[in-house]
């Protein structure tokens, strides 16, 4: 990098510019900004010191009052947070837009920012290259979760897929979401795994995520005694975080239609005053001003109790890993409703009906194979005999829809089955970052067919089901 001469904090830099008239420390301010972004990308793209970047930054953190740790490439945001309590609050929500804004530029408080959204960004995205420790990966995820706080996520939600967009952010946590996915997948390879869950003392260091639990899945044959104990525990409380997060959406609707034809209970709870004072106006009495009511009328609560089945089909090849975790889950999840008949199959060239194991999604992952191709007739032929009652059953079938063999014979099936009345629902990947890549050919033949792909985030396939269901 070519050198020149950086202006430092406290003075006007030689531009050949005036300073702003009503603000004469302006150009003072967008010139500190500017060091700070300047050390951010040769940090990133080079990740050698530069001497004049450093000290003029160095110069500009202090001038502004902020600590000079947040240059250290070292030092992790919670250290930083932790010796400086009061910049807590100034991470959250940092690369947010201000919904206070009045359009005047405060060119001293993007400064600030300037240093603490370095902070973060280079933290994150200097990962390094060479074999990773577990507290490196650690201290990685937890920077990870600054990020997603300082772009108005919670920490993990955006690395997991479960984060929704933001209309003020555009595109932007669709496309960092797979990003960070990736990174931690990178850092989750470079670590020495089994010499990490071999020892309780690093595995209880480590922080369950997708990545982690795709290399977790993938190596279990492999593991014994506390190295597979640790694994499971930490399977399981990934599995029990997205349950929790999930259960929550599941549970906003009841599952069960009115039904009309049982008579409603006549009990004072059940009494609908909104419709017994209109049906009654007829005897309101002008002289006593009063209403008197002849007939009283209740709500009807009784709800169908016609079972529903729900058939979950899931690729279990190595790409749709992600996939495999939430299907299983929201499956039990599912299974857990009254009234609701649940059952799991999984494929690759082979299936396996995971239904006797669907109450508990964390035995169901470990009876996965990951990898694999794609043979879906093999999972059609284990799905049709489970169909009873076409009209009562919904299959959701999840997969890029890449076959092994021909594609013809795996949609024959599936135009089979919706033609007898099943809701059939074709999902692409059920993450929130809505990445999917699905095999065009049958992305335009389910169009046709009336039943378009689901997007691929997972509230989209939760409201799906809780519609049919409800």
């Amino acid at each position: 990098m070519t050198e020149h001469p950086i202006p430092t904090a406290g003075h006007e830099p030689a531009t050949g510019r005036h300073p702003d008239a009503h603000h004469p420390g302006a150009d003072a301010d967008d010139n500190r900004r500017q060091v700070l972004y300047w050390r951010l990308l040769a940090r990133l793209f080079d990740g050698e010191e530069q001497a004049a970047l450093e000290s003029a930054s160095l110069a500009v953190v202090e001038d502004i009052g902020l600590p000079s740790s947040l240059l250290d490439p070292q030092a992790s945001v919670d250290s930083v947070v932790q010796r400086h309590p009061q910049l807590a609050d100034e991470f959250d929500g940092l690369m947010t837009p201000d919904p206070d804004g009045d359009g005047e530029r405060d060119r001293a408080a993007e400064v600030r920012r300037a240093a603490l959204v370095s902070k973060v960004l280079l933290n994150v995205f200097a990962s390094g290259s060479g074999t990773v420790t577990a507290g490196q990966l650690t201290r990685w995820q937890s920077d990870a979760g600054w990020l997603e706080r300082a772009l108005g996520c919670r920490p993990g939600e955006l690395r997991s897929g479960r984060a929704g967009a933001s209309p003020d952010l555009g595109g932007l946590i669709p496309a960092i979401g797979p990003e960070l996915g990736a990174m931690e997948a990178d850092l989750v390879k470079r670590m020495h795994l089994r010499e990490v869950l071999a020892d309780p003392r690093l595995a209880a260091r480590l922080t369950p995520s997708m990545s982690l639990i795709e290399q977790l899945l993938r190596d279990k044959n492999n593991l014994s005694d506390v190295a597979l104990a640790n694994a499971k525990s930490l399977i399981r409380r990934f599995v029990d975080e997205v349950a929790e997060v999930l259960r929550t959406q599941v549970e906003k609707a009841s599952v069960g239609a009115l039904d009309r034809s049982i008579p409603p209970k006549r009990v004072f709870r059940n009494l609908d005053l909104d419709r017994t004072i209109w049906k009654n106006l007829t005897n309101w009495s002008p002289e006593d001003e009063r209403l008197y009511v002849d007939r009283l009328f209740y709500r009807h609560t009784a709800r169908r109790t016609t079972p529903q089945r729900l058939i979950v089909v899931v690729d279990q090849s190595g790409s749709m890993l992600d996939s495999m975790v939430n299907c299983t889950i929201l499956a039990s999840i599912f299974a857990g409703l009254p009234k609701v008949d649940v059952h799991l199959i999984a494929y690759d060239t082979r299936a396996v009906d995971l239904t006797p194991w669907v109450h508990d999604p964390f035995e169901t992952l470990l009876r996965t194979n990951l990898g694999g191709g794609n043979d879906g007739p093999v999972a059609m032929a284990m799905a049709r005999p489970k169909i009873t009652e076409p009209r009562n059953t919904v299959m959701v079938w999840i997969s890029d829809f890449y076959e092994f063999n021909r594609s013809q014979p795996l949609f024959e099936g599936i135009e089979a089955v919706h033609r007898s009345g099943v809701k059939f629902i074709p999902v692409g990947s059920v993450t929130s970052s809505g990445r999917q890549e699905v095999n065009p050919w049958f992305r335009e033949r389910f169009k046709a067919l009336g039943t378009p792909v689901v997007s691929g985030h997972i509230s989209k396939l939760v409201q799906e089901l809780k519609t049919f269901l409800a």
